[in-house]
């Protein structure tokens, strides 16, 4: 797509702007923590127009940069100076002119297995050392078993970038045979300050959904004849720390007597991951189940407490009813806004008591017990409207070209269809103020990178998948699916905060 004028804008999010390019796209089933179908029925305040609409925010001009992306996963600024985005759907690196939003070339990733709502190609980074190395790392599912069954793994690859020739070579593993799923494979990386790559990888879904008679595996730790023999079945739910050829490094936390790729556990689908203020610890953002998405810093050895705990330790509003526990699981129907049926294992979460748990930095929201869980503002898409926001990544914001937003997080939703800019405490575990809500739109924001002099934002956007319409209830009819957007900061307006 040729270049757009900027366009600085100002009021409420959501103006509608009329341009040249009418978006048409059909839906898929794609959706932040459950899938979506297209015959589920909507809240009144459903958008059906075709006419493009673009986000406002006071301060910033905003334009689309470039579209038709399938499923774009996660964006990075390249040391080359392009923008470099996995398509998970698609199974290939695109590169895109930051500027005029031409696409560069398309680069296929090999192996990739994709068919379902949350497999396929995923997190990348960068070599601290790209200009000398051109090596990046791509995070992936594959079926480990073609001739039979779909096994459905996770790796972690090392490739070659020949940037004359606009292709990736020589493959490197340097993790294999990770567990995959239909859902929350996580699949988010980044290098800490230490040289180390950390990987976050979900719980795969267990014990939810389609996979509810499956026993979760957060909580899940490996014996030392596992990681011996490269059993990676306890990594669920986990964020990994490795050295960049895959080993384990000698200062990973020894945990239950055993040293492993493992960093922290307890976790649920942590899609954001990034290193904090200074270097000193690293975050990550995550999914609850009807409530209490977690923003997280992470400690070596930690336990984050799902499945147990989701949010707080406070008996609020979630037990771990464990519906894989129950002998007859297969014939039960799976609901979590209902009580469980008898036979299913249900613990409250103060009865989980593990000395090494960590509370969240802060949740997205916790609720009272009594709740309703099945308001009809949304239809049957009743999880739109749970008070959960669907963080899909998180960035550390370290220029000072935006007055008051360095050293501050930027963290991506889905379902809520905003950025949040959260700035922590002085001591990096608690928030110093509550989170700035911007960007607002009927979009899932999957994933943001910024320009090297701070002024820009590269926002990706999911293809399809419902959100949270302006008005109320749940849309399916996104404003900008499977696009960049380009929100510039001119120096006006209200963009500042105070530190």
């Amino acid at each position: 797509m040729g270049k757009i004028r900027p366009l600085l804008l100002s009021g409420l999010a959501g103006a509608l702007l009329l341009v040249s390019l009418v978006t048409f796209y059909t839906p898929e089933t794609q959706a932040s923590d459950t899938p979506f179908s297209n015959n589920s029925t909507l809240g009144a305040n459903n958008n059906t127009t075709s006419i493009m609409r673009l986000p406002s925010q006071e301060g910033f001009s905003v334009r689309l940069l470039a579209a038709n992306f399938s499923a774009p996963y996660n964006i990075l600024y390249g040391p080359d100076g392009a923008l470099w985005i996995t398509e998970r759907v698609g199974k290939v690196i695109t590169r895109v002119d930051p500027e005029s939003g031409s696409k560069l070339g398309s680069i296929p990733v090999p192996n990739v297995h994709q068919s379902a709502p949350q497999d396929g190609l995923m997190g990348m980074a960068f070599d601290p050392a790209f200009n000398n190395t051109h090596h990046i790392y791509v995070a992936y599912t594959y079926d480990a078993d073609p001739s039979d069954a779909l096994d459905r793994r996770v790796k972690i690859t090392r490739f070659t970038y020949d940037a004359a020739a606009g292709t990736i070579g020589n493959p490197v593993d340097l993790i294999s045979g990770l567990y995959g799923s239909t859902d929350h494979n996580s699949g988010r990386m980044t290098f800490g300050p230490d040289g180390k790559l950390y990987y976050t990888i979900g719980d795969q879904g267990k014990n939810y959904l389609a996979n509810y008679c499956l026993e979760n595996q957060a909580q899940s730790l490996p014996t030392a004849e596992q990681v011996a023999a490269r059993n990676w079945t306890a990594y669920q739910g986990k964020v990994l720390r490795m050295n960049p050829d895959g080993s384990i490094p000698d200062d990973n936390p020894v945990i239950n007597g055993v040293r492993s790729h493992i960093l922290t556990y307890g976790h649920r689908n942590p899609q954001g991951i990034a290193v904090g203020p200074n270097g000193n610890s690293l975050y990550v953002s995550e999914h609850g189940d009807k409530s209490d998405d977690e923003l997280n810093r992470l400690q070596a050895g930690g336990n984050y407490g799902w499945p147990n705990v989701a949010g707080y330790n406070d008996d609020k509003a979630y037990q771990y009813v464990n519906w894989s526990g129950a002998k007859n699981c297969k014939d039960l129907k799976f609901d979590n806004t209902a009580p469980p049926p008898p036979g299913v294992p249900v613990m409250n979460e103060s009865e989980f008591d593990a000395p090494n748990f960590v509370p969240p930095v802060h949740t997205f929201y916790t609720v009272e017990n009594g709740y309703n869980f099945r308001d009809p503002a949304c239809g049957d898409l009743t999880y739109i409207c749970w008070p959960t926001v669907a963080p899909s990544s998180l960035r550390l914001y370290t220029s000072d070209a935006i007055p008051g937003w360095q050293d501050t997080f930027l963290m991506t939703t889905l379902k809520a269809g905003k950025i949040f800019q959260l700035a922590l405490d002085e001591n990096g575990t608690a928030l110093a103020r509550d989170p700035v809500e911007l960007f607002r739109s009927e979009n899932r924001y999957r994933d943001l990178a910024f320009s090297p002099d701070g002024s820009t934002i590269y926002v990706i956007t999911d293809s399809s998948g419902p959100a949270q319409a302006i008005g109320g209830g749940a849309t399916i009819n996104l404003w900008n699916p499977g696009s960049v957007l380009v929100f510039r900061y001119e120096g006006t307006g209200g963009a500042s905060m105070s530190k």
